[in-house]
C-alpha cells in the first residue's frame, strides 16, 4: 500500500470505524443497547434507500437467493450480531469491544469447515483459532466478575461467531441484486429483528429513551457516518488496494478505538487489553498467512481467482464483479470492524462500527 490516496481511506476508515465503539459507549449512556442498535439501522436504512433511488438501481429482489441472502443478512449479521454487540459494550470498554470482535476472522474458518461441506482448513486456521481464543480468554480473566467483564465478553464473543456464521452462510447464494439495494433491504430486515428484540427485552422500553444531544448524535454517527460511510470508504480501499490489504483494517480499527476511548472517554489500556489484542492479531496473521505473505512478497494473488479490480469484499464475503450478473457470495475472512461488520453481506456485507 504505498499510494497516498490508498493510505489515506485507509486510514480515514479505521477511524470512521475505530470511533464507533466510542459512540456506541456514549449512546449507551441515554439508550436501551438493542433499541439502540435499531434506531442505527433504521438511519442506516433509510439513507441506502435513498441512495438507491437516486443512483437509479434496481430495488426489488428477483430470485430467491436474493430474499435468502437479504434474510441471512439482515437476520445474522445486522439482528444477531449487533444485538449481542451492543449488550456486550454494556459491560465493557470500547477498546475491549474492539478487540474482542476482530476475533471474527479467526472463528470463520471453523464454521465454515461445519456448513460448507467443499471447505477445507489448514493446520494454520486451527491453530489460529487456538491463538485467537487464548487471546480473547486473557482479556476475559483480567478482572471483573460473572456480571462484569466476562459477562460482557461473553456476548461480544457470540457477536463475533453470530457474524462468521452469517457471512458463512451467505456463500450458499447467488444475487442478482445491486450491493446498494442489498444493503438497503438487509439493514431494513435487520432494524426490525432488532425491534422485535427490543420488545421481548425485559429491561427495555421506548419509555426509558432520553432523547438528549448525545443519544441523537451516536445513532447519526453511527447509521450515516459508520455505515453508510465506512460502506463507501471500504469499497474504495477495495478498488485501490485489494482485500487482503483492506482486510487489515480489521485490525487498525481496535487501535483507533482504544485511542478515542482514551481520549474522550478516559478509558483505561490495560497489559492484558494489549496482549490479547497481539495473540487475536496472530492468530488472524496464521489463518491468513498465505494471502498476507504473498503480500509481504509483493507477489500476485493465485491465478485462479478474480482480479482485486473484479472483486469486492464487504466485511468477510467476496462478490466477484464479472459477467453474467448472477454473482456469487463467497466467504472470506470475515474481517472488517467497524462495523459491519455487517456489514451485511453486502457486508462483508455490513460495514460495521
Amino acid at each position: 500500500m504505498t499510494n497516498t490516496r490508498d493510505v489515506l481511506v485507509f486510514g480515514l476508515l479505521a477511524i470512521v470505524w475505530g470511533s464507533g465503539f466510542t459512540a456506541i459507549e456514549i449512546g449507551l449512556e441515554s439508550l436501551p443497547p438493542v433499541l439502540f442498535a435499531a434506531f442505527r439501522f433504521d438511519a442506516a436504512a433509510l439513507v441506502f434507500f435513498a441512495l438507491v433511488v437516486a443512483s437509479g438501481a434496481r430495488l426489488r429482489p428477483r430470485t430467491r437467493d436474493d430474499v435468502r441472502l437479504i434474510l441471512t443478512t439482515g437476520v445474522f449479521l445486522i439482528g444477531v450480531h449487533f444485538a449481542l454487540l451492543f449488550l456486550g459494550q454494556n459491560y465493557v470498554s470500547s477498546a475491549v469491544a474492539a478487540i474482542v470482535l476482530s476475533f471474527a476472522p479467526i472463528v470463520t474458518p471453523a464454521i465454515a469447515l461445519a456448513a460448507l461441506p467443499s471447505h477445507q482448513v489448514r493446520a494454520t486456521d486451527v491453530l489460529g483459532l487456538l491463538v485467537g481464543f487464548v487471546g480473547v480468554a486473557a482479556i476475559a480473566a483480567a478482572g471483573g466478575s460473572l456480571g462484569g467483564r466476562l459477562a460482557g465478553v461473553a456476548l461480544l464473543s457470540g457477536a463475533a461467531v453470530a457474524f462468521a456464521l452469517g457471512s458463512v452462510l451467505t456463500r450458499r447464494f447467488s444475487r442478482t441484486l445491486p450491493l446498494v439495494s442489498l444493503q438497503a433491504w438487509s439493514m431494513l430486515v435487520g432494524a426490525g429483528i432488532l425491534h422485535a428484540l427490543s420488545l421481548v427485552h425485559p429491561t427495555e422500553a421506548l419509555s426509558r429513551v432520553d432523547w438528549n444531544g448525545g443519544a441523537l448524535a451516536a445513532i447519526a454517527y453511527l447509521g450515516i457516518v459508520c455505515s453508510v460511510g465506512g460502506f463507501l470508504l471500504y469499497f474504495r480501499l477495495l478498488e485501490g488496494v485489494g482485500p487482503t490489504d483492506a482486510s487489515l483494517v480489521s485490525y487498525a480499527t481496535p487501535i483507533v478505538a482504544a485511542g478515542f476511548g482514551a481520549a474522550v472517554l478516559g478509558e483505561p489500556i490495560t497489559s492484558a487489553m494489549v496482549l490479547g489484542f497481539g495473540l487475536i492479531a496472530v492468530g488472524f496473521a496464521l489463518c491468513q498467512i498465505r494471502p498476507l505473505w504473498r503480500l509481504v512478497r509483493g507477489l500476485p494473488g493465485p491465478q485462479h481467482r478474480p482480479s482485486a479490480a473484479e472483486t469486492v469484499r464487504v466485511r468477510g464475503n467476496e462478490y466477484v464483479l464479472e459477467e453474467p450478473t448472477v454473482e456469487r457470495a463467497r466467504v472470506g475472512t470475515g474481517e472488517g470492524y467497524g462495523p459491519s461488520r455487517g456489514g451485511g453481506a453486502a457486508s462483508d456485507p455490513i460495514a460495521d462500527d
